[in-house]
């Protein structure tokens, strides 16, 4: 291996990044961006953080980054957007379906709506835009990387809802890693406390949640993007795989 391929491993390589352009997402555009692929990202109403972005890594390396707006609970509609996609930069390498829904559903007050959500941010919308951009990858002998959790195996009070979507997210990720091979490879990724949520946490939550793992700490974005990069490494052998980047927490809480 050449020390640019060694640097830049991913060059000349396309990823779309689903709720690419905040949080764990951003991260993943970034090391992915930085492994010298050109990068799409997705943003649903992020749209200013998203040209930001995509400006300062079009700066660093011009015509290596571009944003498609769309909502992906609209099925419908993720044709169209991975069509524009892959129209960005001429093909489609490798997809991320990192997008996500997260809120509490007490069970006896859950409704239809927080199921239509929560399973279509999570379940239905990477299926069909996988589905969509199955063409393209298949051409390139690209890789799918669903962003699964740690809950989708121990389930979370109060997320009745929201632990069923990535459970079916982890099935679905080894449905597609059998269906879709030899041509296009399919695992996934499944954080543990990386980040905390936006709203909705107190600090006796946190410190419960930092008691439940072995490493006694969070992690880190970059730590959820450099696992996205072994996976996205072109000619793995790795498919079917669901890796847990949690610091143990899978281990009993």
């Amino acid at each position: 291996m050449s020390a640019e391929q060694h640097s830049h491993p991913l060059a000349g390589r396309t990823a779309l990044v689903t709720g690419g352009a905040r949080r764990l997402g951003a991260a993943i555009v970034e090391a992915l961006h930085d492994a010298g692929a050109r990068v799409v990202i997705h943003y649903r109403a992020s749209g200013g953080e998203a040209e930001a972005l995509a400006a300062r890594l079009e700066a660093a390396r011009p015509g290596s980054a571009a944003c498609v707006q769309g909502d992906l609970v609209d099925t419908l509609g993720l044709p169209g957007l991975a069509e524009r996609a892959a129209a960005a930069f001429g093909g489609l390498d490798l997809l991320v379906n990192n997008a996500s829904s997260f809120y509490p559903t007490p069970f006896g007050r859950i409704t239809e709506r927080h199921w239509d959500e929560l399973m279509g941010s999570n379940l239905k919308a990477p299926l069909f835009l996988s589905q969509a951009a199955a063409p393209w990858l298949r051409k390139q002998h690209g890789a799918i990387i669903n962003m699964v959790d740690v809950h989708a195996r121990r389930p979370l009070a109060g997320h009745a809802v929201y632990c069923a979507a990535k459970a079916g997210l982890e099935m679905l990720t080894y449905s597609m890693a059998r269906e879709l091979a030899p041509e296009i490879r399919v695992n996934g990724i499944a954080p543990g406390a990386i980040l905390w949520p936006e709203t909705g946490i107190d600090e006796a939550e946190k410190a419960a949640t930092l008691a439940g793992i072995p490493l006694g700490r969070t992690g880190a974005p970059a730590d959820i993007a450099a696992c996205a990069l072994y996976l996205a490494a072109p000619g793995s052998y790795l498919n079917g795989q669901v890796i847990a980047v949690d610091g143990g927490r899978h281990l009993g809480f």
